[in-house]
């Protein structure tokens, strides 16, 4: 038995009002990508997204979308987010942009990639607190991201790590 090889695809929904997040939903974010790579890539194209595509997970509150498609076209896929421009979701037309963040062989080396990413956003904003309380907030938020089966200890060795690396 052959096993089918998929590519996952971590973006980012940038919109202008956070509250048309809300918005969304797996449909219409897949209708949008198969609609840019037709568009993009031709019949071709479109037959070769078309076969196992899918959006495996939507967080509509952050953005954060994972989708799934046959290794032999993520470059085609990949090439075609740049033109999506808007996201039609029932009766709304949702201006956006799709910002590709990795490319990963599964799920789980994607989430590993989002939760470092979510703890370099948070130490950003660190030192964009206004008083101490918020700072609270952010270490606290800062603290709770660690994958299952993983200490605080280690997460917190790894953060100094790439702070040191920063500098």
């Amino acid at each position: 038995m052959v096993r089918l090889k998929s590519r996952y695809l971590l973006c980012e929904v940038n919109v202008s009002k956070r509250n048309e997040l809300l918005l969304l939903d797996d449909r219409s974010i897949a209708s949008a990508v198969r609609a840019a790579v037709a568009r993009m890539q031709g019949d071709y194209g479109a037959a070769l997204c078309s076969i196992r595509f899918s959006v495996k997970y939507l967080n509509a509150h952050t953005g954060i979308v994972f989708l799934r498609f046959p290794k032999r076209c993520y470059k085609l896929l990949w090439s075609a987010l740049p033109f999506i421009t808007s996201i039609e979701s029932g009766r709304h037309i949702i201006p956006c942009f799709l910002n590709c963040l990795h490319v990963g062989g599964t799920i789980r080396t994607c989430q590993k990639f989002l939760i470092r990413y979510n703890a370099q956003q948070l130490h950003r904003m660190l030192p964009k607190c206004k008083n101490e309380e918020e700072k609270v907030q952010v270490r606290q938020a800062i603290l709770s991201c660690c994958l299952p089966g993983g200490t605080k200890e280690e997460f917190q060795d790894d953060l100094e790590s790439e702070e040191d690396e920063e500098e």
